[in-house]
């Protein structure tokens, strides 16, 4: 019986018999599907694909609870607005003797992660999810989700405190004069002085899905709100460079000082992941380390 490894000392363990049983009792016209475990770098959810068509969605962990609630919301909502596939919720299930959170049934979305060394045509990636932001932006906010004080549509100083904390936890892995740098120029930056808008709270290449090399969907809206979109550029630093960073920001019309603080949002991210998930989650690490070189060279070429 294969478990799926934790990543998290108190989370729910799961594995391929625990969604078979759970279908049985609540949704058995599906449980003689075939049910195979999906290699994830998500932090918060264990998938399973169930069949040819969906996936089953359980979460890791309680502070993952009401996300599968918002995303049955608001999905159906933004879906038609926007360019790119996400996700599409079928059905939700609830908590039994088996296992003690809501979880749910999806649609499966074709594709797969890719660094930017696979994509097919990285700026017109930057052009496609620039188009998406966009658009997600435009979205009308009524009744939306407002940004906590400690989400990422939240002011950079209130994770000041934890990222300084994490960049000391980071030990050798990086150049701590450099990150606190990042870092301090992100803070002096200012504040975001737009309206609160839609932003995805968490937009990260294990986030983007791309089929036959070409960006097909963006998923994981558990960070979904409104308020400071900068956070969303934290792409630009996972998967984009060069030339592609360079298109992403001029699409989106970027100034200065929002593109420093979403460079501080993705340094926030990474040195804040790499230490927590160094040994549960090789790929998520591989992402943020990738991320953090990407942020120190751009860096240091602004600085020259």
């Amino acid at each position: 019986m294969e478990v799926v490894k934790k990543m998290h000392a108190d989370e729910v363990s799961t594995n391929a018999d625990l969604v078979r049983e759970l279908l049985t009792a609540q949704f058995p016209q599906w449980s003689d599907l075939p049910i195979r475990r999906v290699a994830s770098s998500g932090t918060d959810n264990a998938i399973y694909r169930l069949g040819s068509e969906m996936a089953v969605r359980l979460p890791r962990i309680n502070w993952a609870l009401g996300q599968i609630e918002k995303e049955f919301r608001w999905m159906p909502k933004l879906a038609p607005q926007l360019p790119l596939t996400i996700p599409q919720p079928i059905v939700r299930g609830r908590p039994n003797n088996l296992y003690p959170y809501e979880w749910a049934v999806y649609r499966w979305i074709k594709g797969e992660n890719l660094t930017v060394d696979r994509v097919a045509d990285p700026c017109q990636a930057a052009s496609d999810l620039a188009q998406f932001i966009i658009a997600l932006q435009q979205i009308d906010t009524t009744d939306a989700p407002r940004a906590g004080a400690n989400s990422r549509g939240a002011s950079l100083k209130m994770r000041d405190e934890a990222t300084r904390a994490a960049i000391v936890a980071m030990g050798d892995l990086i150049d701590a004069n450099r990150a606190l740098a990042v870092w301090e120029a992100a803070l002096d930056a200012g504040e975001w002085e737009g309206e609160p808008v839609w932003y995805h709270g968490d937009l990260l290449i294990g986030n983007l899905l791309f089929e036959d090399g070409k960006l097909n969907a963006v998923i994981d809206f558990s960070g979904l709100a409104v308020g400071d979109p900068t956070c969303d550029l934290m792409i630009a630093w996972s998967l984009f460079a060069g030339e592609s960073r360079e298109v992403f920001r001029a699409a989106l019309d970027v100034d200065d000082a929002t593109w420093i603080r979403g460079r501080g949002h993705a340094m926030s991210q990474a040195v804040i992941f790499i230490p927590y998930y160094r040994h549960t989650n090789p790929v998520g690490v591989d992402y943020a380390q990738r991320m953090l070189t990407e942020i120190m060279k751009d860096f240091g070429q602004s600085r020259g």
